[in-house]
């Protein structure tokens, strides 16, 4: 099986920055684990509690930070405006420790499916937190 080599531009690493970084600019997100493909990401993230209230912090304005910072910072590199990222995201509610398992071995295995890597510790890209 050949494997075909993937390296992050400087470009690429802003956003690698950005999705390392979430967890220490937002504390009401626990992010477990996000793999970055040459098309794509793939994060396992969990909204935590609001302070004093039965809600939880709004998953799609930490995207939306995620995106927007990054998009900036790589627009202002190229010399660009306007839109970087795609609107859409693709949200699933996790319900159990079985269907976490599920998400978290897709993300690992991703890079190894697209044949980027043998072994999933062996991809650069991929963010497992350590517990």
């Amino acid at each position: 099986m050949k494997h075909t080599q993937m390296k992050l531009s400087n470009l690429g690493q802003i956003a690698q920055r950005e999705w390392e970084r979430l967890p220490k600019r937002f504390k009401h997100i626990e992010l477990s684990a996000f793999v970055i493909m040459p098309d794509h990401v793939h994060a396992l993230a969990q909204p935590l509690p609001l302070p004093q209230s039965a809600g939880v912090f709004d998953l799609a304005e930490i995207i939306h930070s995620v995106k927007s910072f990054s998009g900036h910072q790589i627009n202002r590199r190229r010399g660009r405006r306007g839109s970087l990222w795609q609107d859409e995201r693709y949200d699933r509610i996790v319900r159990d420790e079985a269907e976490f398992l599920e998400k978290w071995q897709y993300i690992m295995n991703n890079p190894v499916k697209r044949d980027l890597v043998q072994r999933w510790e062996d991809y650069p890209w991929l963010y497992i937190k350590n517990n």
